[in-house]
């Protein structure tokens, strides 16, 4: 009988697409920038500016030359914050479930952050 792969759960995440976030750990630690991708299954997010990677491409019809690409590489999401924009401060987060819907609330100024 053949072994199946098991089936991995779509975790939560802290930051979304489009946050500010802090690196708190690492190489890069202290840069800031914008989320671009999330990547749940991996627990890992990839931030602009951030540990940036050097890829070796080959000679195609759309890159004739080839070369050195340099992109941004994944980072785990334990070793970034949410920069709370309206207070300008690395944050957690609480979420307010007095409505319908939950609302991610910054936990030092007290404010939605969506």
């Amino acid at each position: 009988m053949a072994k199946t792969a098991p089936v991995q759960k779509r975790m939560k995440m802290h930051v979304r697409k489009g946050d500010t976030v802090m690196v708190i750990a690492g190489d890069d630690a202290g840069k800031e920038g914008k989320v671009l991708t999330v990547l749940p299954m991996k627990q890992q997010v990839i931030i602009d500016g951030v540990n940036i990677v050097k890829k070796q491409t080959r000679p195609t019809r759309t890159n004739p030359q080839g070369g050195t690409v340099e992109r941004p590489g994944p980072i785990n999401v334990s070793n970034v914050m949410l920069v709370c924009p309206n207070c300008n401060k690395n944050t957690r987060l609480e979420k307010d479930t007095a409505k319908d819907d939950k609302v991610r609330v910054c936990k030092k100024c007290g404010k939605a952050v969506d």
